[in-house]
């Protein structure tokens, strides 16, 4: 059975891609500030995000999310750790064309404790980790080769070969932390009210009482002389920074906060060296203010420092016992969430808690994505990986590497050396398990990591909507609270705990669908071939079909659904991005057909409703021009333009390229060629931030975002810029309904949230 995915949360996607714009994470500010003297002090650029919205404005008390959750987390990023050490696996070396060493881990192991079976593998290079979940087939074994041509390798200086050694899991183990640290260490300064200097806040030797709730908050006040858990940079055996600190867990991760007052005061050094020497070298750092909103507020270029990138200003409102939370990123750190709310206060202590330590964390996090960061960490990782790659070549023609090539297969061993192979693995495995608990005990590894028990579902995480379901699941859409589904027996109605229902039998076989609720319509494409048609329903003629209990339609039954002009079509798309009408683009061969179908959004469920039920909403649709193309489209993704005048767009995929056709003039552009030699195109999909357009482009493992600029005299304005990105998914994944989720291989039928990402975007 097939793991089936629900767009039920296609609303609250709409929302969260505006969480993306600028109205949400601030604008880019030159921020400058003078000193006591009256010196002017430059800071750089920071991007400023304080909630403000300008539209929503929710009562203080009253703002609950339920998407404040961790980026990247340890336990989806840390695959070395909890999949591979302790557990029989294969590692692999080799060169690429460019003669750069690379290593290779591959596994077979459970997915999310689901009784699935799949490939976890990791191919290390200097550039960075590569990660993907492959699927499992008793019947067809994975070759090393075919691993890596899933990552984009192809081509070999030296093909690679097994390492038989049990010590690498060390190496590797070493590499995998250049990902970035499990613990954390946030500065906290506090700043009294009137404070513009970093030297005034530096010195306050005591806090107020609301600074010591608000330290009381985050975490718990630890002896530092004998402490044995993560210590952040501080001295726990001669109280030579301090004597005591604020500490926490959350969420798996140690957390060590660096606090100003608690940190060694020196009343002959002014600048107050030692405290600057810890907090001046966090990435992160908490700026507690007294005062009225109406001070003089902080300004990052209060702080002289070059290392801080991220400041968290904290001010207490004793009035309505609310926090209020602004935060300033050095512009070249990406975008981290969660955004804040508007306004950006709460009044609940622990939500306002969770929310800075998320926010904190994620921010750290895409700090080390930054060049500073990133460059550093590359250049380490690839003299680590040469370093290790020049200590084994030595021993190439030893028993260390094994001279099975790619071509062979993983699982199997030598039959000729079996008992020395499991003498081997029995040795793999337990000093990979003495690592795994050295690591742990060290403290350098998360409780998620550490415990082998199943952890808690993430917002994005599938959850059982059925859980024995017996049909193979073509396509499918919601409706309401219940999934209208497409099956090899028909079409079926499914909801929750009720039987299915069905609603056409299986002659109407259909490929793709929309049900659009606001317009009373359900469109579907059938089968491929000659009898291809794409069709349209009325939801309320088929909804009093299925209270009425009449008889099941056939396909027979629904000649007066066709758009006959679609005769012969393959694929088709609908815009998302609702404005005045409903666009349809339709693919026969290499031929586009625009359908439009005008609507007024008072009155168009209202006027559907009044019609009887035996009546298609067929001559409602007109079709407006051909377009041909070059080539079949394997992808369709209708793009609004900003005036909908003659700057609408297409986005096909074929070949190996996407491109725009312009949906007036039908002249084709280029937006992204794919340079890999094969190619499985997934999606184009379209997003929207502050009203302009732009498009995720999915293909392999990747998506790339691409930002679509208005028509400029007929040509539209492709080039890269800043908004531009893209990031690996390390499952194979799908799209259906117009959304891409990893592809699960064999399972029960699930409702699917949306999916994140298990490697930071770039």
């Amino acid at each position: 059975m097939k793991r089936f995915y629900s767009s039920s949360v296609s609303e609250d996607l709409g929302c969260r891609r505006g969480e993306f714009s600028r109205k949400h994470y601030g604008s880019v500010e030159l921020l400058i500030s003078s000193d006591a003297d009256g010196a002017i002090q430059r800071a750089g650029r920071f991007r400023v995000e304080n909630g403000s919205s300008g539209e929503v404005n929710y009562t203080p008390g009253t703002w609950h999310r339920t998407d404040v959750h961790l980026e990247n987390p340890e336990y989806h990023t840390r695959w070395y750790f909890k999949y591979f050490l302790g557990k029989v696996h294969q590692n692999y070396i080799g060169t690429d064309a460019e003669k750069n060493p690379f290593f290779l881990s591959v596994v077979l192991s459970d997915q999310n404790n689901q009784r699935v079976p799949q490939y976890h593998s990791i191919l290390w290079r200097k550039t960075g980790t590569q990660k993907i979940c492959l699927p499992y087939s008793p019947t067809k074994t994975l070759s090393v080769k075919s691993i890596l041509s899933a990552m984009s390798l192809d081509k070999f200086e030296k093909s690679p070969r097994e390492i038989f050694h049990p010590e690498i899991q060390k190496d590797l183990l070493v590499l995998e932390e250049q990902e970035g640290s499990v613990n954390f260490k946030f500065g906290v300064l506090y700043a009294k009210d009137g404070q513009l200097t970093d030297d005034e806040m530096f010195s306050n030797e005591t806090g107020s009482e609301s600074f010591q709730r608000f330290l009381h908050l985050l975490g718990d006040t630890i002896t530092l002389k004998g402490w044995t858990g993560y210590r952040g940079g501080l001295d726990t055996k001669n109280d030579t920074t301090g004597t005591c600190s604020i500490y926490t867990v959350f969420q798996g991760h140690e957390i060590m906060f660096h606090v100003s007052t608690m940190l060694p005061y020196s009343r002959e050094n002014k600048q107050q060296v030692e405290r600057k020497r810890h907090i001046g070298n966090d990435i992160v750092t908490i700026v507690f203010q007294e005062g009225e909103e109406s001070s003089s507020a902080f300004k990052p270029s209060m702080i002289r420092s070059h290392f801080t990138h991220i400041f968290a200003l904290v001010r207490y409102n004793n009035q309505n016992d609310s926090y209020r939370l602004k935060i300033f990123s050095e512009e070249s750190v990406p975008l981290f969430g969660p955004p804040l709310p508007s306004p950006p206060v709460f009044t609940n202590h622990q939500e306002f808690r969770d929310f800075v330590l998320v926010k904190l964390i994620n921010g750290e996090k895409a700090t080390l994505e930054t060049p500073t960061f990133s460059q550093k960490r590359q250049r380490t990782l690839d003299m680590l990986i040469r370093s290790l790659y020049q200590d084994l070549m030595p021993d190439l023609h030893k028993n260390m590497l094994n001279r099975r090539s790619f071509s062979d297969v993983l699982p199997e061993s030598p039959k000729s050396t079996r008992k020395k192979e499991e003498a081997r693995q029995a040795e793999f495995v337990r000093l990979g398990q003495a690592l795994k608990l050295k690591t742990t005990v060290k403290g350098e590894a998360t409780a998620n990591l550490a415990t082998t028990s199943f952890c808690k579902k993430e917002p994005w995480e599938s959850q059982s909507f059925c859980s024995n379901f017996p049909h193979e699941i073509i396509c499918a859409d919601s409706w309401g609270q219940s999934l209208l589904v497409s099956t090899d027996a028909g079409i079926l109605l499914i909801d929750d705990g009720q039987p299915s229902v069905q609603v056409f039998d299986k002659t109407l076989q259909i490929k793709q669908m929309h049900v659009l609720e606001a317009l009373d319509l359900l469109i579907a494409r059938t089968d491929k071939g000659k009898d291809s048609r794409l069709l349209v329903f009325r939801l309320s003629a088929v909804q009093k079909d299925i209270e009425t209990k009449q008889m099941i339609k056939s396909k027979y039954d629904c000649r007066e659904n066709k758009l006959e002009r679609t005769k012969g079509c393959h694929l088709y798309a609908i815009n998302t991005h609702h404005g005045s009408e409903l666009r349809i683009v339709v693919a026969i061969r290499n031929k586009l057909l625009l359908v439009t179908k005008k609507y007024n959004p008072r009155n168009s469920l209202t006027s559907s409703s009044l019609l009887s039920s035996s009546e298609s909403p067929v001559e409602e649709f007109q079709y407006i021009r051909e377009i041909c193309l070059s080539d079949p489209p394997v992808v369709m993704t209708l793009v609004d333009g900003p005036t909908g005048d003659s700057d609408n767009m297409i986005c096909v995929a074929y070949r190996h390229q996407f491109d725009l056709i312009n949906e007036s003039t039908g002249e084709s552009y280029r937006l992204h060629h794919v340079e890999t030699n094969k190619v499985n195109f997934v999606a184009a999909i379209d997003v929207y931030e502050d009203g302009e357009a732009g498009l995720l482009l999915c293909y392999n493992y990747v998506c790339q975002y691409r930002k679509v600029y208005p028509f400029n005299g007929g040509s539209p304005l492709i080039q890269p810029s800043a908004y531009d990105f893209h990031f690996s998914w390390n499952q194979v994944f799908d799209c259906l309904w117009g959304k891409c989720y990893p592809q699960h291989h064999k399972c029960s039928l699930h409702l699917q949230w949306d999916k994140l990402p298990m490697t930071n975007p770039r």
